[in-house]
């Protein structure tokens, strides 16, 4: 369990997209932040879930862009170069409906082979709320908002564009799904 300390991803995290990345990076911090806001969820998992928020988009690191794929790589990476936990890389590799991105990229069976979807839905779902209700800089906002955003950077007809509108609606159900189970805590 020394891999999913908060302490030992951010150190991780901070080591591959400081320097090369720091949008990036800030990024990652606000994400990161948004999991420890919900990590009462999870009761043991708490832990799992910000390790993974803190790590997602660790393949975006350029030592680790292999397939260009960034989800892959940073799963890859966890689990060979790290020997991170299983669930961790399984979460990282697949975080955001990463299965319809690797379709567009041709990439559906290794992802899938190698990392495949944690039966944990709730888990998921508060991964994707905490990506999806953070901005490029790190900043909290709606996944209308965050999803109309990576559209105008990235453009309808690109990879990631076509990615995105289809994965629109399964995210927006992911953030309802999370702020449903916050809203039924106790206060």
């Amino acid at each position: 369990m020394g891999n999913l300390t908060e302490e030992w991803a951010t150190e991780v995290a901070r080591t591959e997209l400081s320097s090369s990345l720091p949008r990036r990076w800030a990024h990652t911090q606000g994400v990161a932040k948004r999991a420890s806001g919900v990590s009462h969820l999870f009761d043991q998992d708490a832990s799992l879930l910000v390790a993974a928020a803190t790590l997602h988009d660790v393949g975006y690191a350029p030592r680790l862009a292999v397939t260009g794929f960034h989800p892959l790589d940073g799963a890859r990476f966890l689990r060979d170069e790290r020997v991170a936990d299983e669930r961790l890389a399984r979460l990282v590799a697949n975080h955001s409906f990463a299965l319809l991105e690797a379709e567009e990229r041709k990439l559906r069976k290794e992802l899938a082979g190698e990392f495949p979807l944690l039966d944990e839905p709730l888990l998921v779902d508060a991964l994707v709320y905490c990506d999806m209700t953070t901005t490029p800089d790190g900043d909290r906002t709606t996944a209308q908002d965050r999803v109309a955003e990576i559209r105008g950077r990235y453009g309808d007809d690109s990879l990631v564009g076509r990615f995105i509108h289809r994965a629109a609606p399964e995210i927006f159900a992911s953030v309802e799904r999370v702020e449903a189970a916050l809203a039924a805590q106790p206060r």
